[in-house]
């Protein structure tokens, strides 16, 4: 997904199309994740950019998107853009800390 949001609709209200927003948003980051994971992947992982227009987006993590359009609508922005691309994730090993070694013993 890539694209601009526009937060000023002409007769609609800012707040309701704000809301319409972060629901598109999760929606489509719910049926990307409904999708069948290929063989060796553990899950769907997400590379986002946020910024006011495409040119100055800037990486952000995925966890921090709704903080970012928050602080747009604050501001009393007039759009953002928001480009996020799902990719395979693949967990790591967790590696042993030292409380799990003295819980072992």
């Amino acid at each position: 997904m890539k694209k601009i949001f526009k937060l000023n609709l002409e007769g609609k209200n800012r707040d309701r199309v704000l809301e319409a927003v972060k629901h598109e948003i999760r929606k489509y980051v719910a049926r990307e994740r409904r999708r069948d994971l290929p063989k060796g992947v553990d899950f769907w992982d997400f590379d986002c950019k946020f910024g006011l227009s495409a040119e100055s987006a800037e990486v952000v993590h995925f966890a921090t998107i709704t903080e970012h359009i928050n602080t747009v609508a604050q501001a009393e922005g007039e759009q953002f853009y928001l480009e996020i691309l799902a990719k395979h994730g693949v967990r790591q090993p967790r590696l042993p800390s030292e409380t799990d070694i003295a819980t072992d013993a």
